[in-house]
């Protein structure tokens, strides 16, 4: 007969296992978040560390003590973030940082966010928590900054409806229609502008087979190529959220499918692929 060797308990297994630090962040309508971090009770400096992915690049903010007992960080809209995704550590006194994770998101002030563009630039930064359920912040700053608005599918094209910060719109501006990864001529569309805000039309039927990335021209061939990009609200991923249908292009190759999506920096591209 076998018989089973007694296995050994672990009845305080749990108690011996140290949560990581917590973070609940507020977001500003500048650009600014606070972090506030819950459950730390080490003595000494305190600092909240963001770490660009990919890079030794790194910001350090100090946690000082809150009203509500708990420690809170800034970071203001006036600190240069570039772009890119920050991973969030704590680092009491003189330990190693330790990853955050996150709390509670308030981002309400992002939604329908209207920056003034004074500065020339637009800064933006959503915390998110990560497929390894970390906090990390997602930052763009674009200077300037073309953001899309309504996206209207019709007539076998793309009307884009959006606003511009940081630079004019002049009468020579224009959008151009670029693919990304092959030469071919530059497709150029007319844009019609109403003080910073602009329309354009994308014609389905004049792209070929591919991906094509949408820039806005807004001084026209003598000033800068913006990226047109949604950056305004509180959606740190877009790619998988903002599904919008396809168009059929009949072509002597066979059927051709087309539509708009974000990419994962929420830039705006267009797909033109074979119908299955």
């Amino acid at each position: 007969m076998m018989t089973l060797a007694p296995q050994p308990t672990h009845q305080h297994a749990d108690e011996d296992t140290a949560m990581p630090p917590r973070a609940d962040c507020t977001a500003d309508s500048a650009g600014g978040l606070t972090f506030d971090l819950t459950d730390t009770t080490e003595a000494g400096a305190a600092h909240l560390v963001l770490r660009l992915r990919g890079s030794d690049e790194e910001v350090s903010l100090p946690l000082t003590p809150s009203a509500d007992g708990r420690l809170r960080a800034a970071l203001p809209s006036s600190v240069a973030l570039p772009e890119g995704r920050w991973d969030a550590y704590a680092q009491m006194a003189d330990g190693e940082p330790e990853r955050l994770v996150p709390g509670l998101n308030d981002l309400r002030s992002l939604v329908d966010r209207v920056p003034s563009g004074a500065r020339g630039h637009v800064a933006v930064r959503i915390p998110y928590v990560t497929k390894h359920g970390n906090l990390t912040v997602r930052s763009w700053l674009r200077a300037p900054h073309a953001e899309a608005g309504e996206l209207h599918i019709e007539d076998g094209g793309l009307s884009v409806y959006g606003r511009v910060y940081g630079v004019a719109l002049t009468p020579d501006a224009y959008a151009e229609i670029r693919t990304r990864h092959e030469p071919s001529p530059l497709l150029k569309a007319e844009v019609t502008a109403d003080g910073t805000a602009f329309r354009f039309t994308v014609a389905y039927g004049a792209l070929a087979e591919g991906t094509w990335d949408l820039w806005l021209r807004p001084a026209g061939e003598s000033g800068p190529r913006v990226r047109i990009a949604r950056l305004l609200d509180d959606i740190a991923d877009k790619k998988p959220i903002f599904a919008y249908p396809k168009v059929t292009l009949e072509t002597e190759d066979g059927p051709l499918l087309a539509g708009p999506y974000y990419t994962a920096d929420n830039d705006l591209s267009v797909s033109v692929t074979a119908a299955s």
